[in-house]
């Protein structure tokens, strides 16, 4: 079993990683055993857009995405998917750039019969996402480790611990967390992900259409201040 910890993805914030574009724009990583990288696309419902070569190739076409018209119902999201070495078979690692989940349902149907780790931020904000699936189940899932929910939340305490997050809020401020969920993924997995896998993987790409915004009829606020004053205010969309 991999012993990675947070101080072997230390690489992903360094200044020539381009792995620093997923960070900005809203990524998703996605590990899975035993389905392909063109069968991970369809089960997205992802339109086919060929492939390329290396993470520096897969930016230019997120780039190029983002700067045609927007007709109101284009993705904006762009996925490269390809074959990795990994513990109990053949992984699909896919990467999806400027987005930050997949559609609903996707992470259940795709780790029907198997394994499938993911982990996203939304870039820029303070937003980061872990998720541990198993035969089509949420195991575990944390923004902030020490909350954690899943069907078992504390099945991987000891795998916190051992990457460096720990479960206190003390703790996961002490140690990069991106790194850490990056150590966490392998340890599941057993998919060492490096910047050299990233730069010179073939990668099937895919557009992956957006899910609209659900349109809110009303919003409650409810805020208690330091002195023990409360603000409550329901308001109402009027279109």
């Amino acid at each position: 079993m991999t012993t990675a910890t947070a101080a072997d993805y230390g690489w992903i914030r360094s200044t020539t990683s381009p792995f620093r574009y997923a960070l900005g724009s809203g990524y998703i990583l996605t590990l899975v055993r035993g389905v392909s990288p063109e069968e991970l696309l369809a089960l997205a419902g992802a339109r086919p857009t060929g492939g390329c070569e290396g993470l520096d190739e897969l930016i230019e076409q997120h780039q190029e995405l983002l700067e045609e018209p927007d007709d109101g119902d284009g993705p904006y999201v762009l996925a490269g998917a390809c074959a990795v070495p990994g513990e109990e078979g053949d992984w699909t690692l896919a990467l999806a750039l400027g987005g930050d989940s997949w559609p609903p349902g996707f992470m259940e149907n795709l780790s029907s019969g198997t394994r499938a780790v993911s982990h996203s931020s939304n870039g820029g904000k303070p937003m980061h996402f872990f998720h541990w699936y198993e035969n089509g189940e949420l195991r575990t899932e944390f923004e902030w480790p020490p909350v954690r929910s899943g069907s078992t939340p504390d099945e991987l305490n000891n795998l916190i611990c051992e990457v460096g997050l720990g479960l206190t809020d003390e703790d996961a401020s002490r140690v990069d967390r991106k790194a850490a969920v990056f150590a966490l993924a392998e340890r599941l997995t057993g998919v060492r992900v490096t910047a050299e896998l990233l730069a010179l993987a073939e990668y099937r790409t895919a557009e992956v259409p957006e899910e609209p915004a659900e349109e809110w009829t009303s919003i409650t606020v409810d805020i208690t201040d330091a002195y023990g004053v409360r603000t409550y205010a329901h308001i109402e969309n009027d279109g």
